[in-house]
């Protein structure tokens, strides 16, 4: 069955993710850790279907104060064609000039961290957040599909990938087309990995990174579901005032 196939493979991927990159995620998880443990931040990134690890690494449940998502509506979509439209995103991610003139609106500096979510690695959008964020001081950490990056030619005019650029590679482990299943009868392959990849790889941060921050006695700020014993919405309120204090912050000692 077509489903019971989406399951084996998806299933293998996080295995070769749990076997292959931990490596890899410790030493991201070692850098962002010491960046928020400092007073910096975890800014995070991703444009288009890259966009929804973003949105799961905070705020959500189980997660902390310390990560700061870029979340920019022209690089999602919330309709499929025309205004807000998916056709429009895709071509506006492959413009160049574009991530540059959107992080002018956020203070990094290198204490910090960018954690950039892209399958593909060819976008201008990922690679162009990747070489300001170099620019300016900051370690890059890449959730990519390496197997892409090794067979693709760079699009971007710099003739890098985002896996060129970056400190620290996580892959995917998902393969180029990122679609999973074969049917009969049908050329293309369906039912997309790679979110379930970086949902994976974000949620293994989210432990690794809190983990290391309560072994140091760092004050966690912990985003909980207030449907389950001690969780309340009194809580998250106090999280998301935790939240704003430390863009505040961010923002005021980079001023």
């Amino acid at each position: 069955m077509s489903a019971e196939q989406y399951f084996e493979r998806s299933l293998a991927i996080l295995e070769r993710i749990r076997t292959e990159q931990q490596k890899s995620i410790q030493r991201a998880s070692d850098l962002m850790a010491e960046a928020i443990a400092r007073g910096g931040a975890v800014y995070v990134f991703g444009s288009g279907h890259s966009v929804l690890p973003v949105m799961d690494l905070f705020p959500r449940y189980g997660s902390f104060v310390g990560f700061r998502p870029l979340l920019d509506p022209r690089l999602m979509w919330f309709n499929v064609t025309g205004p807000g439209g998916a056709r429009e995103l895709l071509w506006l991610e492959r413009q160049e000039g574009y991530a540059r003139v959107f992080l002018q609106s956020y203070p990094l500096c290198p204490r910090d961290v960018m954690l950039v979510y892209s399958h593909g690695g060819l976008n201008a959008a990922p690679v162009e957040v990747a070489l300001e964020a170099k620019a300016r001081g900051l370690p890059v950490v890449a959730v990519t599909s390496l197997q892409n990056a090794r067979q693709a030619q760079p699009t971007h005019s710099s003739g890098r990938r985002l896996a060129d650029i970056a400190d620290i590679v996580i892959d995917n482990c998902v393969p180029p087309e990122d679609a999973l299943v074969r049917v009969p009868g049908l050329a293309e392959p369906l039912a997309a990995g790679s979110t379930l990849a970086a949902i994976a790889i974000s949620m293994a941060l989210v432990a690794e990174v809190g983990a290391r921050l309560a072994a140091h006695g760092y004050p966690l700020q912990v985003f909980v579901s207030p449907n389950v014993t001690g969780g309340s919405l009194e809580h998250n309120q106090k999280v998301f005032a935790a939240y704003e204090q430390f863009v505040r912050r961010l923002e005021a000692e980079r001023a």
